[in-house]
């Protein structure tokens, strides 16, 4: 399976164009944004963004994203998969994009993560787990500690996260690869491929 995966479009046509001429150029099964897709909004940016991706596409909002971003992917072509669990060509894809904690200590304690992740999942974000493709100024971390809880308890095979514009790359740690495919600085995103094994190609 071919995954373009990337994050922060942050309202900028430019970069929505990037997106479509790799789908053109890599032909993926799947398109992943991992939040940010506008600027404060609004609702209205986001859907007609998401409905110009011709091919399925799993998206999540991010922190520069407003409730009404929320709504507006529920209503465009893509799949939020924000707080979901989503299959596709038989791999499971689970979306926490780990801005609100709270709502991540909320899936911990009531045990619905235990139903949703497991090692063979792909676990998609839109902050990085702590310690993993998330240095900013001075190599200070600045990913979530939640999110690297919950990673280190399951093991997903694959996680596919932005947010932090200085650290687009991929890592491996253990059985998970973790993949910052954020678009915000530099580079256009990564395409993955999973297979028996995974490997990733960052695109610059």
């Amino acid at each position: 399976m071919k995954i373009l995966a990337t994050a922060d479009i942050h309202g900028a046509q430019y970069r929505l164009n990037i997106i479509l001429n790799n789908v053109e150029k890599y032909s993926p099964d799947l398109v992943v944004i991992c939040g940010d897709i506008t600027q404060f909004g609004p609702g209205e940016l986001a859907k007609n963004f998401l409905d110009q991706i011709p091919i399925t596409t799993f998206a999540i909002p991010g922190n520069i994203d407003t409730d009404e971003v929320n709504r507006a992917i529920n209503e465009s072509k893509a799949t939020n998969i924000n707080m979901n669990c989503k299959e596709k060509n038989g791999i499971s894809f689970v979306g926490i994009n780990g801005v609100k904690p709270n709502e991540i200590q909320e899936l911990i304690a009531t045990n619905k993560i235990n139903k949703m992740l497991n090692e063979k999942s792909v676990l998609i974000s839109h902050v990085p787990p702590y310690g993993f493709q998330d240095k900013v100024f001075l190599g200070m971390h600045a990913g979530s500690k939640e999110l690297r809880e919950i990673v280190d308890s399951f093991r997903p095979r694959l996680v596919l996260c932005g947010h932090i514009h200085e650290d687009p790359g991929v890592i491996k740690v253990g059985n998970t690869t973790v993949v910052n495919c954020s678009m915000g600085k530099r580079g256009e995103g990564a395409l993955v491929e999973i297979n028996e094994d995974i490997s990733v190609q960052m695109l610059n």
